[in-house]
């Protein structure tokens, strides 16, 4: 996979991270972007991820993945060990976010979260009209079946961070394969953005 290919998630997460950083990547699924990292930053990447399947999948690629459950911490990693800490489209899905975001800032010097906003006017549309939990791309699971059990919004998310002093250094969010990033249009991106991507940090 070429960068030009590259869905525009993860082309914002690889033009983040620097060459010959340490990563950690929590949730990291069969380890798609462990891989592109590595091939095109050059990074010292481990992953962790709950599903063994996924583990065993990115094992036979070649990939550093080891198993683990998020919401039980990071233990086994000491303070400051990693340059990043990664947490693309999984903190929705964690049982309890806060504590694995604070696990994240110990870890690592900076975090890069990504999640599915919650206020983005289709799903608003969705639910008002239609009375039903709302599906979307970036939301395409039923009520019954979907991993995601913290549904946010980028308005919850830097509200939670000034009230933990949380430092919020870049935002940047995503619609229609098209980035915007700015403090200034995150009202206006709360209801027009699908996604959003935050790197923060410890706010010392």
């Amino acid at each position: 996979m070429t960068t030009k290919n590259l869905n525009l998630n993860y082309k914002i997460v690889l033009n983040l991270i620097e060459k010959n950083a340490k990563v950690l990547d929590l949730g990291c699924g069969n380890g798609e972007l462990l891989k592109i990292l590595k091939n095109e930053k050059q990074t010292n990447s481990l992953g962790v991820e709950i599903n063994e399947d996924c583990v065993v999948e990115a094992l036979e690629n070649g990939l550093s993945v080891i198993q683990g459950d998020l919401d039980k911490g990071l233990n086994e990693f000491q303070n400051d060990s990693y340059d990043w800490a990664i947490l693309n489209q999984t903190l929705q899905s964690t049982k309890n976010p806060e504590f694995v975001i604070y696990e994240m800032l110990r870890v690592a010097n900076k975090c890069i979260i990504s999640f599915p906003n919650f206020a983005y006017w289709r799903v608003r549309f969705y639910l008002f009209f239609k009375g039903k939990m709302p599906k979307s791309k970036a939301l395409p699971y039923e009520w019954y079946n979907t991993p995601n059990v913290h549904l946010l919004t980028i308005e919850d998310f830097f509200e939670f961070c000034k009230k933990r002093n949380i430092k919020i250094e870049k935002s940047i969010y995503l619609t229609h394969n098209k980035a915007r990033s700015g403090f200034l249009i995150k009202n206006i991106a709360n209801l027009f953005c699908e996604q959003a991507i935050f790197v923060i940090t410890k706010d010392i």
